[in-house]
């Protein structure tokens, strides 16, 4: 995807919708996959957009399990878009 580290130096993508609604649903199925593994990413939602912020609090940083939400993400993005 378009996954990038941003200058905090966590993984970031902002995900385009045509809807307000859209955008939610992302969200909201990427927090409950979050909750579910006690991981939680950052989200600003708005009209047509999503992004996700996801960075490990407790090491203050990028760890394999941030690359593992974005691949989630990335599937849950990919059904939403069919």
């Amino acid at each position: 995807g378009d996954w990038c580290v941003n200058a905090s130096g966590h993984l970031e993508r902002l995900y385009a919708f045509e809807n307000f609604a859209g955008a939610m649903e992302l969200a909201n199925r990427v927090g409950e996959i979050a909750e579910e593994e006690n991981h939680h990413p950052d989200f600003y939602i708005a009209w047509g957009k999503c992004r996700i912020e996801i960075w490990t609090h407790s090491v203050g940083g990028l760890t394999p399990s941030d690359f593992y939400l974005a691949a989630k993400a990335e599937r849950v993005w990919g059904e939403l878009i069919r």
